[in-house]
């Protein structure tokens, strides 16, 4: 059976934001990851967004100050076939024409034991705007600062896939990021 075109979305990303860092902050992109995860007739699909922009500026000593501003280009989501791709940029999922972006604003930190913190913070996608959760892990790598976490979206609130899709995509999409500045 020909796998259908997953949504995903989710993209949301979306993403998948949040906040720390030291430095420039810059995520380069190049070294980061945005992979959002669902399930299509029961088989998990990863689906990367290939590009993305964003601004993080953290201070460990001041956590609660952080801010993360993340943006995310919906056409770039990668399900590893023209078709599929395609498919996803229509009105009935990501509408990538009317909606060429989705992003995450952070509105709060809350910091955790060490290298941990929670960021709250709004994703917006598809003319539709949520509050976030995300648990996020900060760590050093060289003289970078890297930013990992993951939260689920889901594919009904912010109306991703038309009908026919019900049964075969799963509502839930996970959004895991690494991000680097």
């Amino acid at each position: 059976m020909t796998p259908k075109p997953p949504l995903i979305s989710s993209i949301a990303l979306t993403l998948a934001f949040v906040a720390s860092a030291a430095g420039d902050p810059t995520i380069d992109a190049s070294k980061s990851s945005i992979i959002a995860t669902f399930r299509q007739e029961n088989v998990p699909v990863d689906a990367p967004l290939k590009k993305f922009n964003g601004r993080i500026d953290y201070n460990a000593a001041q956590p609660n100050a952080a801010k993360a501003a993340l943006e995310v280009d919906t056409g770039s989501l990668d399900l590893g076939s023209k078709d599929y791709d395609a498919e996803v940029r229509k009105k009935e999922w990501l509408d990538s024409a009317t909606y060429p972006k989705a992003s995450f604003i952070s509105t709060s930190v809350k910091p955790g034991a060490a290298g941990h913190f929670d960021a709250t913070g709004t994703l917006t996608m598809k003319g539709k705007t949520q509050t976030l959760t995300v648990p996020v892990t900060v760590t050093q790598a060289g003289n970078a600062m890297v930013f990992d976490g993951a939260f689920e979206i889901s594919r009904a609130y912010f109306v991703l896939g038309s009908k026919e899709w019900e049964g075969e995509v799963d509502d839930k999409v996970k959004v895991r990021f690494h991000l680097v500045e």
